[in-house]
């Protein structure tokens, strides 16, 4: 998942580079180089709390388990937009969700293939990072994971406004209600983490819905068509913690 705090409160936009520099997923700026490109993309390479991450279920900590999520969306105007690094859609008034006591209002969801986090290691072939932000500029984010099968519904909407050229902006035909992506169960497999992208910054509560959803191979084929790979790989957990909501 991924950007600036000040670019998210600032453009609602997680993928946003605050400094300008420009950044790939391969090559001389790719993932290896981030944190040589820009002195505020440092934490890519130093940080110690990164994102995402590879979740070992058989390990992940049921004691003092966390809460369930309390989900609140709503149907909200959509622009979908590609920003040259994904594709985002953009919601005015999407609701929010309330975790830790504190509630989190969407503002966006994005995609990445493969899936950014693994669960034991298999990465799923996409995935929707969901961000949200707090009256104190806090993130959070809720991931939804993909597997192969059937056309999904909440998808077709987007998936046939797709624009092809980074910098590109389509109002959705409908309103959008996030609930519509989400599994019908919603544990979730949470930590502390950071923005998947530069400035890659630390503090961003994760929570991976343990339930994937399907996505046929068409609607696959027409987001690699844009995007074949943007995904950071797993980082060192650091002694991190993983839970888990059953």
């Amino acid at each position: 998942m991924a950007a600036a705090l000040t670019a998210l409160a600032a453009a609602a936009s997680v993928q946003a580079a605050g400094s300008g520099a420009r950044w790939e997923y391969q090559g001389k700026a790719g993932t290896a180089h981030w944190g040589e490109l820009a002195p505020d993309f440092s934490a890519c390479r130093q940080g110690k709390a990164q994102s995402p991450v590879d979740i070992r279920a058989d390990r992940a900590s049921s004691t003092g388990t966390p809460a369930p999520i309390g989900f609140g969306y709503r149907a909200s105007a959509a622009d979908i937009v590609n920003n040259g690094h994904t594709v985002q859609v953009d919601l005015a008034d999407g609701g929010g969700i309330d975790v830790a006591g504190s509630n989190y209002r969407l503002v966006q969801f994005h995609f990445h293939t493969p899936s950014e986090e693994a669960v034991n290691g298999k990465r799923y072939p996409l995935v929707a990072h969901l961000a949200h932000k707090n009256d104190a500029g806090d993130l959070a984010v809720v991931a939804v994971l993909f597997k192969r099968g059937r056309d999904n519904a909440a998808l077709a909407p987007v998936f046939a406004s797709l624009p092809a050229t980074a910098g590109e902006k389509r109002a959705a035909a409908a309103e959008f209600d996030a609930d519509s992506l989400l599994p019908a169960q919603r544990a979730y497999y949470g930590y502390m983490g950071s923005l998947t992208t530069p400035p890659c910054s630390e503090g961003v509560r994760w929570h991976i819905l343990k339930q994937p959803v399907e996505v046929s191979a068409g609607q696959l084929a027409a987001f690699r068509k844009l995007y074949r790979m943007n995904a950071r790989p797993v980082q060192p957990l650091n002694g991190r913690v993983i839970v888990v909501n059953r």
